[in-house]
């Protein structure tokens, strides 16, 4: 499995939109797909809310992809 650190820009990312960031899907709509099929975990726990609000500290799983969200860095 590999793993992403995605920095956060603000206090929240949507789920469909991380996805897209991390580059495990082309767009918001694909990202969109993945949750609604069941293939996204968040925080070991299947999420089935497509725009749910991901926060630093909070790690994404999805099709071989790890995907761990930390806070942005001072400077």
């Amino acid at each position: 499995m590999s793993t992403i650190v995605i920095e956060l820009r603000g206090d929240y990312i949507e789920l469909n939109q991380l996805l897209k960031l991390a580059g495990v899907c082309d767009s918001g709509g694909q990202g969109k797909q993945l949750v609604a099929d069941g293939l996204v975990k968040v925080d070991g726990q299947v999420e089935l809310r497509k725009t749910n609000k991901i926060r630093a500290g909070q790690v994404v799983e999805c099709e071989g992809h790890r995907i761990e969200v930390a806070p942005q860095s001072a400077g």
